[in-house]
C-alpha cells in the first residue's frame, strides 16, 4: 500500500475546522478529483472521483470519530483505501493532519500507477489548501455531526 500524510494550518478555531471537515457531502467543493460523497448513515458514506480518467466508486466506514481529535474510515468496496485526519489545536488555530494509504489500480490500469503514486501526495497537498481557503472564508461551518464513532460503535 501506498501512503501519504500532509498538514496544514488553518486560521479558524478547532471545532469549526472539525465540524466542517464531518460535512462529507462537501468535500466535492474543495477535493479536486472527488465528484461526490453521499453520507449514508452516521458512519457509511459513498464515494464518486474521477482518478486519472478513470470513474472510481467504493464506500467506506468511519470506524473512529472523537469530536475535534480524529475521523478514521476505511474503504468496504472498490478500490482499497483507509486513512485518517487529526485535529490539533494551535495557538487558537487548528493544525489538520490527513494521512491516506491506499491501493495503486492493477492490471490495465498499472500503466498510470506510478503517476498516481507521484500524483497523490501532490493532490492532497492541494486538497488541504482548498479546505483552508474554504473554511476560512466562511463565517461559520456549513454545518456539525458532534458524534463519537469508537470501534466502529456510533455513540451519541
Amino acid at each position: 500500500m501506498a501512503h501519504v500524510e500532509k498538514s496544514i494550518e488553518v486560521d479558524k478555531p478547532i471545532d469549526q475546522v472539525y465540524a466542517q471537515w464531518t460535512q462529507f457531502e462537501e468535500f466535492p467543493k474543495f477535493m479536486e478529483n472527488v465528484e461526490e460523497v453521499r453520507q449514508l448513515d452516521d458512519k457509511h458514506l459513498e464515494w464518486k472521483a474521477k482518478v486519472a480518467g478513470t470513474e472510481r466508486q467504493w464506500k467506506a466506514e468511519i470506524v473512529e470519530q472523537q469530536p475535534n481529535r480524529v475521523i478514521a474510515w476505511r474503504a468496504t468496496t472498490g478500490d482499497k483505501n483507509a486513512g485518517k485526519v487529526e485535529f490539533e489545536p494551535v495557538n487558537g488555530h487548528t493544525k489538520v493532519k490527513l494521512a491516506i494509504d491506499y491501493d495503486p489500480p492493477k492490471g490495465a490500469a498499472g500503466e498510470i500507477a506510478d503517476t498516481l503514486v507521484q500524483a497523490t501526495p501532490r493532490s492532497v497537498e492541494n486538497d488541504l489548501k482548498r479546505f483552508k481557503e474554504f473554511i476560512e472564508h466562511r463565517p461559520a461551518p456549513t454545518g456539525r455531526w458532534s458524534g463519537e464513532i469508537r470501534s466502529g460503535q456510533v455513540k451519541k
